[in-house]
């Protein structure tokens, strides 16, 4: 098996939940959970630390991600509410994304069951290094803008759409590489990592990043490696992580909320002068030749190859803003309508000042989209699919190593 986008290093089942602000309030009544309790900094012991985080969250229309102490505590959760079983993790929806339009890919898994055989497309072959099915589902909770849920002492009503992450998964906790990682990295076109975010073991983490420059040694030379940040359970395995590979990172990827966390402040989005310092503080701490920051308003690369990814950053914010209006299902029209939308004015503001302030900075408007239902987990992960689709040369292949039963 070959591919020409390798994309890695874990997938995950989710349970994405249906939001309903009466259900959880309703438990955070019964739980008598009270404003000033809420933090997103506890421990997540049981569902009422559960419940308190999401709130916490909710209160500043914040997006994130926490490991749980168990499996159990998201199944509880999730049993109260509607839900729906889809793949997720980077990779794996970035190359679902790539599939709805035809482009295939490879994913690196570390785990496998049933419901990774079956919902899988054709588009999407694989490698594992799992050697017996696991289940360890991963919580998603997506909050629209202005819901309110009311608790014993008064309301927390969100101030945005995002989405959140709760998980314990072993599988991706260990990230075990599989053997024909480098075989399957000789011929691609673009490697794309992701994942140690969940890692929580220092010196496991090392190991692994170890085995992975060992595999990337096949890389051509010329293959493009994308990395993409996430919310560190330990924040400080994230420079571990970084500066272990920043080496042969061509393109380093993260949100609004990871920037955040690397310049230690909340930053205006739609103030040209804190963006501007921001993108420098955190290029400071990630010299990578091409640093991409992707947020609801603007996408904006900045590094020394940064303007040889315009139109890979147009593409991205294309497929995500269509994931965002359509959900997991959408085709090659879906883009063309999404690309006939009016540009978010205040983020067309911002990257017109980026890009004159910086020559070694190209950047892309959010489009306006109105929808009453919108798809808020997964955007980033579209985002890298739409930015590695103009990488792809490739024609379909499928094929699997993982256990069959």
């Amino acid at each position: 098996m070959s591919a020409q986008l390798v994309l890695g290093l874990g997938g995950t089942v989710d349970y994405e939940i249906r939001w309903d602000a009466e259900v959880i309030g309703a438990l955070a009544r019964d739980l008598g959970i009270r404003r000033h309790e809420l933090t997103t900094q506890v421990e997540i012991t049981d569902e009422r630390a559960l419940v308190v985080t999401v709130l916490a969250f909710l209160a500043s229309g914040a997006g994130g991600e926490r490991f749980v102490a168990s499996s159990d505590i998201v199944e509880r959760f999730a049993n109260r509410f509607e839900k729906t079983i889809t793949l997720g993790g980077t990779g794996v929806r970035a190359g679902l994304a790539l599939a709805n339009v035809g482009i295939p890919s490879a994913q690196h898994l570390v785990s496998i069951d049933d419901n990774v055989r079956r919902l899988m497309p054709p588009e999407i072959s694989w490698i594992c290094s799992a050697t017996e099915d696991t289940l360890d589902p991963h919580l998603i909770v997506q909050y629209p803008v202005g819901t309110i849920v009311r608790l014993v002492d008064g309301d927390v009503i969100s101030p945005a759409a995002n989405r959140l992450i709760f998980a314990n998964d072993p599988p991706n906790r260990e990230m075990a590489l599989a053997a024909e990682l480098g075989d399957l990295l000789a011929d691609a076109r673009a490697f794309l990592i992701s994942g140690f975010n969940t890692m929580q073991d220092a010196a496991l983490l090392e190991r692994r990043l170890r085995d992975l420059g060992s595999a990337m040694a096949s890389l051509p030379a010329d293959a493009v490696v994308y990395y993409e940040d996430a919310g560190f359970y330990h924040r400080e395995f994230a420079a571990i992580a970084r500066d272990r590979l920043l080496p042969r990172i061509d393109v380093y990827g993260m949100n609004e909320d990871e920037l955040q966390e690397y310049v230690g402040r909340s930053v205006n989005l739609l103030d040209p002068a804190d963006v501007t310092g921001a993108l420098t503080e955190a290029h400071r701490i990630i010299p990578a030749p091409a640093l991409v920051v992707h947020t609801r308003f603007w996408s904006i690369a900045v590094g020394s190859h940064a303007t040889r990814h315009r139109g890979s950053l147009e593409s991205a914010v294309r497929v995500s803003a269509t994931r965002y209006r359509l959900g997991d299902v959408f085709g090659p029209d879906d883009l063309d309508e999404t690309a006939a939308l009016h540009r978010h004015e205040s983020g067309a503001r911002i990257v017109s000042a980026i890009e004159a302030a910086r020559p070694d900075a190209v950047g892309a408007a959010a489009f306006v989209v109105e929808t009453d239902s919108p798809t808020t987990i997964g955007l980033g992960d579209s985002f890298v699919g739409g930015f590695l689709a103009p990488l792809a040369h490739s024609p379909t292949r499928s094929g699997e190593t993982c256990p069959s039963s």
